[in-house]
């Protein structure tokens, strides 16, 4: 892969820069959701291409991220619950969520990323993990008719559910990586592969992104919403077994 390491713009096209993207694409993990696999990356190569044409930096391209996920964030908290808000929230979100996606892919244009870089882009995605439903726990509070307090424990559990599951992805892959004699293949474009892949949408964040789109609507929302906390549980509960039994078989 040729690198341009000083700061003038690449001589390269924007359709050269994403063909040599998509030749150096790190294989998604194996049981990677639909829309994160299949959707999200490819978006995310575009941007990074494009943000390698203008010159941006891996970093400031995780602060873009950061940028879009925080507003939508804020107005899930603050903005009444029109349908017109929904829309832009899941589209914050979903820009938000593909920056993610690009910053990696964009490191990896420039020669590959550094450790600082790395642990930026997981503080912000820690962060916004968990930010995200206790927004929606004020903005319900807010503005939904909560005749039972007992709603609330939804957003509350899934806080709870998805500040684990990220903790838990980042530590196997961390782990993962210092073994890779022993970590398990990446996904391929099998037929099983697939399925797998539509399968765990309940874990997707990219789906979790678009049901915003439903805001407006309480009823409609909040189940949405605990659907996706109950499929989301049960796989967390399902995976954590078998990833145990993975990380116990690592000898050094």
């Amino acid at each position: 892969m040729t690198v341009h390491q000083n700061s003038s713009l690449p001589e390269e096209s924007f359709t050269d820069t994403v063909r040599r993207l998509a030749g150096a694409q790190k294989p998604p993990a194996k049981g990677s959701p639909a829309y994160s696999r299949f959707v999200n990356r490819k978006i995310g190569r575009v941007i990074a291409a494009a943000a390698y044409q203008v010159g941006l930096t891996p970093n400031k391209v995780t602060f873009i991220s950061a940028g879009f996920s925080a507003a939508a964030i804020a107005a899930i908290a603050l903005a009444q619950p029109h349908w017109w808000v929904g829309i832009l929230i899941a589209i914050g979100l979903l820009v938000g969520y593909a920056f993610d996606s690009a910053d990696g892919q964009l490191a990896r244009l420039r020669g590959g990323g550094t450790p600082a870089g790395e642990w930026l882009d997981h503080v912000v995605d820690s962060i916004k993990t968990t930010a995200l439903h206790l927004a929606v726990l004020i903005g319900w509070y807010r503005h939904y008719d909560v005749t039972d307090v007992r709603l609330l424990m939804i957003p509350i559990g899934f806080t709870l559910v998805a500040s684990v599951f990220f903790f838990v992805q980042i530590l196997t892959d961390q782990l993962r990586r210092a073994h890779p004699d022993r970590a398990p293949a990446p996904a391929d474009t099998s037929t099983s592969a697939t399925l797998r892949s539509i399968l765990v949408i309940p874990t997707d964040y990219g789906v979790l992104c678009g049901i915003f789109v439903l805001f407006a609507w309480q009823s409609i929302f909040a189940i949405s919403y605990a659907l996706l906390l109950i499929g989301t549980a049960l796989f967390l509960c399902a995976a954590l077994p078998k990833w145990y039994r993975e990380i116990r078989n690592f000898r050094d």
